[in-house]
């Protein structure tokens, strides 16, 4: 059985609380779960301690079992010195699309146009 450690909605419309589970993987995002091992209430300030809750024996039990984090918790879990996650870098989505791009070469070339009938 194929297990992760993700996010699982609660809260009120437009009022998000989410519990940290463990759940299998083919169950579906706030249905049926193994075991709760946290909390994270994005309503919360950033700096605030009971933003993020983590049982950090019980998930480190989970992992060892074979359970995988989804990329959200693994970012709580990375926080909490409870799991390691590689550092992401994405230099070309920083970059415009390719409409864009089409847009600005073509201003560009008016540019040159008028500036080459002066």
């Amino acid at each position: 059985m194929a297990l992760k450690i993700r996010l699982a909605r609660g809260g009120s419309k437009k009022r998000p609380y989410y519990h940290v589970v463990v759940a299998d993987a083919r169950s579906p995002r706030d249905g049926r779960f193994l075991e709760k091992v946290g909390s994270w209430n994005p309503m919360l300030a950033k700096d605030d301690a009971k933003r993020v809750e983590l049982d950090a024996d019980r998930i480190k039990h989970w992992l060892d079992n074979g359970a995988q984090p989804t990329d959200r918790v693994l970012r709580f879990l990375a926080e909490a010195g409870v799991a390691t996650r590689d550092v992401k870098s994405n230099p070309v989505k920083a970059k415009p699309g390719k409409k864009a791009q089409e847009r600005a070469a073509e201003k560009a070339q008016k540019a040159a146009d008028a500036a080459a009938a002066e």
